[in-house]
């Protein structure tokens, strides 16, 4: 079963579809909480059920964690984890998130472990502030 905009090779489970699409349906990032409040009327009751079907979606590339909010989002690149950076930009007045990627930070990023021996395993960077809509509203 795909999803509407993304073409990842991957049979999802009755739940994890319903997170995928809680999360497509979302204004802006949702905590594992949300997502089992919004799915109640769908069956789920633990948030062991949504822990398991976004590991799933993590562990496919269809979702983003983003670290400092502890919530998710779904992913706006499909092919965002072949470029082995990714950044978010989150908007902490109207919660908005972009997804980008940038070659020169990553190079920067990738040059600096080369140098220091260090063996990174994800690059995933989050900058906080106020987005254009915000600033100019």
């Amino acid at each position: 079963m795909s999803t509407g905009h993304h073409h990842q090779p991957i049979d999802l489970t009755r739940n994890q579809s319903l997170v995928l699409g809680a999360l497509e349906k979302a204004e802006g990032p949702l905590s594992a909480y949300t997502i089992l409040d919004r799915l109640r009327d769908d069956g789920f009751r633990a948030p062991l059920q949504v822990y398991r079907a976004l590991d799933k979606l993590l562990g496919a590339g269809l979702v983003h964690r983003l670290e400092s909010l502890n919530a998710f989002v779904v992913c706006a690149h499909p092919n965002c984890h072949a470029q082995g950076m990714i950044a978010f930009a989150i908007c902490g007045t109207c919660g908005k998130v972009d997804e980008f990627s940038d070659a020169v930070v990553q190079e920067r990023l990738g040059s600096w472990a080369r140098e220091n021996a260090f063996k990174a395993e994800k690059s995933i960077i989050e900058l906080r502030g106020t987005c254009a809509g915000c600033l100019n509203g």
